[in-house]
């Protein structure tokens, strides 16, 4: 290269060489190597027109095969990292000393950066330790930085030091420095609205989730939340968080602007969640994002995301995400915001409530199947290589656990009573320890701590959750019931009230049962009705049925309509999930004698 007057090097290093990794010193420590190797040859190879230049790639190989799924290593092919090299490689790049991260399309340029810093001692006095810990703050002060480009710009700032000391001219009094008026320079991230974004369910989401948060056979009352066939199913509050979480893995997070965000440094701090209404059975939600606030907390930068959830133009539930990035902080921003939603510290007595589960060694593999699929929470290399022995559980797996506990303990699992819930994240759980949730009752609201039974450590703390009263819960049902009277059935069933009256005693004779149907409008149970075919001449009320039904039917307004029309057979109905009874389940047969034969609709 020498010979020719020309030269173009690139070596390459990694992420881990860079920032360092978890079990990979003597790789790290190679890699870094080679930045300094390739630093030094771009000064000595310059005179010669010889370039040397450092790549750090994220790109998909035999070693990452086994640890990243096959859309995110299709997403990492090499391909997008060639072509950074070969511009680096060509004759008209004048780019030396240089190093670049790279990977799925981006690339980007990093440089030292240093702060100002403190001069901490006087001409000849000594350096103490507590003129170092006086001046921290102005050492680690990022608001005013220089960026030194070489070996002479770096020390020549340090030898310009001497002459300072020497002069006399130095204050070691760290209050005399005069705090930053620097912005944070987020003002274009603080309101940002993420691309909206839609999250469709059906009872089956809605009970995979039941069970990754540890609803079970075991507990009969868990029956409402794992079985659609149940009279009262309905789903658990705080599935609603899944369903506004999409933002995490569609990259919408590292697109807010203003702000430089690594995926690999991303935290989920705290969680608050407000339902406005029960969640429907099934339904499609439409979801809202945007940045409320971002907040300084020196080791790290907080953003605050809300997500509101809407079916059609209601709105139906309330997210705050506090997403915590580490080594971002330390930019001199506000600390605290108004638009926090605050935990709440636990009270100081013994808890009225103790409820433990112990999750299940499957219970990560389970819960992900809810939609975060973090390698991080089921396979043991990637978790190793993030600095756990083995696959962690999921924090929002955790949190199911513990609101479920509330609910149970306190609301007898009625999801209406459940209005809002604020989380602490503080510790990990591996599958298969047992979570203990202590509880502590002040009005309507449950303050809650949870801990890993086994090794004491709290790993929910600072938690609430805010129950509405009975009454209250009924006055939602009631006002969701109202909307019977919208209905195309209820005239069906007025109809059949009257009709029964002149074969009523016949029927009762063939049927012999009591049949009580529920009515869904989009998704939730809009009405009930009772059709009692047993007892005297048989009767049509609205309402559940005032002694045991033999079967209950839930179907939809438009479902059962299709019934009366003729164009839905029952018993298909029933075999494709779009009629769901439970009880005496060959009732239904006789339900074409009931509304045509008799009822002559």
């Amino acid at each position: 290269m020498k010979k020719q007057n020309y030269g173009r090097i690139i070596m390459t290093s990694s992420a881990s060489g860079i920032y360092g990794n978890f079990g990979q010193a003597n790789y790290g420590a190679a890699k870094l190597g080679l930045l300094g190797l390739s630093n030094t040859l771009a000064v000595e190879g310059r005179k010669n027109n010889i370039h040397c230049n450092t790549i750090a790639p994220t790109a998909g190989s035999r070693m990452t095969k086994t640890i990243l799924p096959e859309d995110v290593l299709e997403g990492l092919k090499p391909d997008y990292v060639a072509p950074l090299v070969l511009w680096l490689c060509h004759e008209s790049c004048e780019e030396n000393g240089s190093l670049f991260e790279v990977g799925a399309g981006w690339i980007g340029k990093l440089r030292w950066e240093r702060t100002l810093g403190a001069i901490v001692r006087q001409k000849n006095q000594p350096m103490t330790p507590e003129a170092v810990k006086a001046n921290w703050a102005k050492i680690c002060d990022f608001d005013n930085t220089s960026t030194p480009q070489s070996i002479q710009e770096s020390t020549g700032s340090i030898i310009g030091v001497l002459s300072k000391i020497d002069s006399g001219g130095v204050s070691t009094n760290h209050t005399s420095h005069t705090a930053s008026t620097a912005t944070s320079g987020f003002d274009g991230a603080i309101g940002h609205h993420l691309p909206p974004f839609s999250s469709a369910y059906t009872e089956l989401e809605a009970i995979m989730y039941a069970l990754g948060v540890g609803a079970s056979v075991k507990d009969p009352k868990d029956l409402k939340f794992i079985y659609e066939g149940s009279s009262d199913f309905t789903c658990l509050p705080t599935f609603a968080v899944t369903l506004a979480q999409k933002f995490m893995a569609s990259g919408a997070l590292a697109e807010i602007p203003g702000l430089s965000i690594s995926l690999a440094k991303i935290l989920h701090g705290e969680q608050y969640l407000e339902l406005y209404k029960p969640l429907p059975r099934t339904g499609k939600l439409r979801c809202e994002a945007h940045v409320a606030d971002v907040l300084d907390k020196g080791s790290g930068l907080l953003i605050l995301l809300d997500v509101y959830s809407y079916s059609e133009k209601e709105l139906i539930c309330y997210n705050q995400f506090s997403i915590f990035v580490v080594g971002s902080g330390g930019f001199g921003g506000k600390r605290s915001s108004d638009k926090v939603k605050e935990a709440a510290a636990i009270p100081n007595r013994p808890p009225d409530a103790i409820l433990t589960d112990t999750t299940s060694l499957n219970q990560a593999a389970l819960y992900r199947l809810s939609g975060d699929w973090n390698p991080l929470h089921i396979d043991p290399n990637f978790a190793n290589l993030a600095g756990f022995d083995k696959p962690i559980l999921h924090g929002l797996c955790t949190f199911g656990f513990s609101a479920r506990h509330v609910l149970k303990q306190f609301a007898d699992n009625d999801a209406s009573r459940f209005k809002a819930i604020k989380v602490r994240f503080v510790k990990p759980v591996y599958p298969g320890q047992t979570l203990q949730t202590e509880m502590w009752k002040e009005g309507n609201r449950i303050h809650f701590q949870t801990k890993n039974e086994e090794t004491g450590d709290i790993v929910i703390s600072n938690a609430y959750v805010d129950l509405v009263t009975t009454s209250e819960a009924s006055d939602i049902s009631a006002q969701t019931t109202s909307e019977g009277g919208e209905l195309q059935s209820t005239l069906v069933f007025e109809e059949i009230s009257r009709r029964l009256k002149d074969v009523g005693h016949e029927v009762v004779k063939k049927v012999k049962a009591v049949f009580e149907w529920h009515i869904t409008k989009g998704g939730n149970v809009a009405a009930k009705w009772t059709i009692d075919l047993k007892n005297g001449s048989g009767k049509t009320y609205q309402g559940p049925a005032e002694g045991s039904a033999d079967i209950t039917i839930i179907i939809s307004d438009e479902d059962f309509m299709q019934v009366i029309l003729g164009k839905l057979d029952p018993q298909k109905a029933f075999f494709n999930g779009r009629l769901k009874a439970t009880g005496n389940v060959l009732l239904s047969q006789k339900l074409q004698m009931i509304l045509k034969d008799y009822a002559k609709l």
